[in-house]
């Protein structure tokens, strides 16, 4: 796809740091074909400054510096031929020459994949440090540290880091938003481009493969069962990123994608004890792949130590591949593809209810809440759940007592009155139980989400009670205005 989508947010605090005044040393970092070169590069030729973009390998460090030279020489003399094996004696020397182009004016250096020369050079984050507070800073240079591995990268910023306190500017690159969708997947109905957005998130890399001129049926058969491209290989190549023994990581990771969200569940189902378990979901937590999550009607004190917690994948498709690719491996092996899309036909709905469709309808309360279209201001959205109830879609206000219940029916048919009445009549009888004091003096309002809307008689149910409702194009509507 020739167009650049999306990330107007990001161009934009690049744009501020690229024209404020003196040096500025940004670090960038996301997983894997999030879009970190695509951005880099789009903004480098948009700012109409010079500037030299490298990429790090897993080669030696003589040839890192080498590479590293010439790319520099070449901006140095761009009309002069660099011999082949031309290098600067030392990476300060190579550094040096590049700090020489910004004396007078902005230029941007641009190392990505920045963890490869980092492990290949041990010291070099600490010879950054000593180039920056000594010479870049006097300069123009504009510095960007890039990569993929989300746990070296975000070690730079730690406190004991030799560069912590430099940058000037951060940023984590997370997937696009589900309203970029219309932009890759224009001919898609919402409700097809929910469901590809429940299989491939918001990773460009994987939007760009899908042809919004076939069905999702021929996509997920043609673009992902096909063993020749990068979705049957991906969620490995992901890890492999980012721990250096990633079996047990994906073991840990299939027993949440096939539904095992609990601690003790997870570590039953992998065989492994439950300690090394929590160590592995902790660094997975933090390397962005999967979140504990707990009721948010706990409040914040009770919610780390809370029984309750419950352990999901963060990434749209790994969800998908550990729920339907990795358990069908002997099938696909077989070229049984048929077989297999008859096994994700038949849970796909559920599928993409129990997941994207909760999220999104969880970010329309986010989204109208910083826009003030919310009944309160909430502090926190989530959902919540306890032994007897569940509530897909959560806002709570604690000090003002204030409380938004929604669900999110994911049917082919409208929605009928009873589900409301259940939502308004019982289940939050049974959610104000949980709260301090019985839910004593707390005020409720509600919202349903359908993607099929809603019957009349729900309609008319609906204003009886103060049901706020949406449907599935007013949800789109809204996320995409949000998104601009």
């Amino acid at each position: 796809m020739s167009n650049f989508i999306g990330r107007q947010r990001e161009l934009a605090e690049l744009h501020t740091l690229t024209t404020a005044a003196g040096a500025q040393f940004l670090i960038l970092y996301g997983r894997r074909r999030v879009g970190k070169t695509t951005l880099l590069l789009h903004w480098a030729e948009a700012s109409g400054y010079p500037f030299i973009y490298w990429v790090a390998n897993q080669f030696s460090p003589a040839m890192q510096l080498r590479s590293f030279s010439q790319a520099i020489h070449q901006a140095v003399q761009p009309n002069a031929p660099v011999a082949a094996e031309f290098t600067y004696p030392s990476w300060e020397m190579a550094f040096q020459q590049a700090a020489r182009l910004a004396t007078e004016q902005r230029v941007l250096l641009i190392l990505d994949e920045f963890p490869y020369l980092a492990e290949a050079e041990p010291g070099l984050a600490a010879l950054l440090q000593n180039l920056w507070d000594h010479h870049f800073k006097q300069t123009q240079l504009f510095l960007v540290l890039a990569g993929s591995h989300i746990g070296m990268m975000t070690e730079l910023l730690d406190y004991h880091a030799p560069l912590y306190g430099r940058f000037t500017g951060h940023v984590h690159l997370k997937p696009l938003p589900f309203a970029t969708t219309a932009y890759f997947l224009p001919h898609y109905s919402t409700a097809e481009r929910v469901a590809a957005y429940a299989i491939l998130g918001g990773i460009p890399a994987y939007l760009e493969r899908f042809d919004d001129h076939l069905t999702l049926e021929q996509n997920v058969n043609q673009r992902i069962l096909n063993p020749t491209g990068i979705f049957r290989v991906d969620p490995l190549f992901l890890l492999q990123d980012q721990v250096r023994e990633p079996r047990n990581y994906l073991s840990v990771l299939q027993a949440i994608g096939e539904g095992r969200h609990v601690l003790s569940e997870i570590a039953r189902a992998t065989g492994l004890p439950v300690q090394n378990v929590s160590t592995y979901l902790h660094r997975l937590a933090a390397l962005y792949l999967v979140e504990r999550r707990t009721p948010v009607t706990l409040s914040a004190k009770r919610r780390e130590r809370s029984n309750q917690g419950r352990w999901h994948l963060l990434d749209p498709y790994l969800r998908f591949y550990f729920r339907f690719i990795a358990t069908n491996q002997r099938a696909l092996e077989l070229e049984l593809y048929a077989q297999v899309w008859d096994d994700i036909q038949a849970q796909l709905r559920s599928f993409i209810g129990m997941t994207m469709f909760e999220e999104l309808c969880r970010e329309w309360l986010l989204v109208q809440a910083r826009a003030n279209r919310l009944p309160f201001m909430p502090e926190d959205v989530g959902s919540h759940w306890s032994a007897d109830v569940q509530v897909d879609a959560v806002a709570i206000h604690w000090r003002k007592r204030s409380l938004l219940l929604g669900e999110c029916k994911w049917l082919a048919e409208p929605v009928g009155p009873g589900v409301i009445q259940e939502l308004v009549l019982e289940k939050t009888l049974k959610v104000l139980a949980t709260l301090p004091e019985q839910g004593a003096h707390w005020h409720v309002d509600y919202a349903f989400f359908a993607r099929a809307g809603f019957t009349p008689a729900a309609v008319l149910v609906a204003q009886q009670h103060g049901v706020q409702l949406i449907d599935l194009d007013t949800l789109d509507q809204t996320l995409r205005a949000a998104s601009g």
